[in-house]
């Protein structure tokens, strides 16, 4: 799949290592996703949130949680980011990230009437080499 993005080189073997070098990125990228959101399970949990279901999906949109807090149902859109000095994680949610986010809690809600008030979060983690992660919650979120 990535060969077609890459640029012809003299030799195969430099392609074969451009390749998996692609790959392994790709493959870190993802564990960290998966780490941010265990680490925002965990955070809700302990902020008095109620879980009811991680990586929800409908055809090709996914909410990465959904909870609750007393009346209110929560769909957490979880963002995760090793520390870099001027980024933060919830500058990657994009409108067109938050249209998707609404399609698919559109659908949940069709599936699983009777909830009355709903609100969009943004959950940023920030991951340091030597200290705890940062989390910042953005709460009523709407783009």
């Amino acid at each position: 799949m990535f060969d077609i993005a890459l640029k012809p080189v003299s030799s195969f073997h430099y392609k074969k290592n451009i390749y998996l070098e692609v790959k392994i990125s790709m493959a870190q990228h993802n564990d960290l996703g998966k780490e941010g959101e265990a680490l925002a399970a965990q955070w809700l949990v302990s902020k008095g949130y109620t879980l009811l279901h991680r990586n929800w999906r409908h055809a090709y949109h996914e909410i990465d949680i959904i909870a609750t807090k007393g009346k209110m149902l929560h769909i957490i859109e979880v963002k995760s980011r090793h520390y870099f000095p001027g980024s933060n994680p919830e500058d990657s949610v994009t409108k067109k990230k938050f249209k998707n986010l609404q399609k698919a809690a559109d659908e949940f809600l069709f599936r699983h009437p009777g909830y009355k008030w709903i609100q969009y979060d943004i959950l940023a983690i920030t991951l340091y080499k030597n200290k705890e992660p940062e989390f910042f919650l953005i709460q009523d979120v709407f783009l």
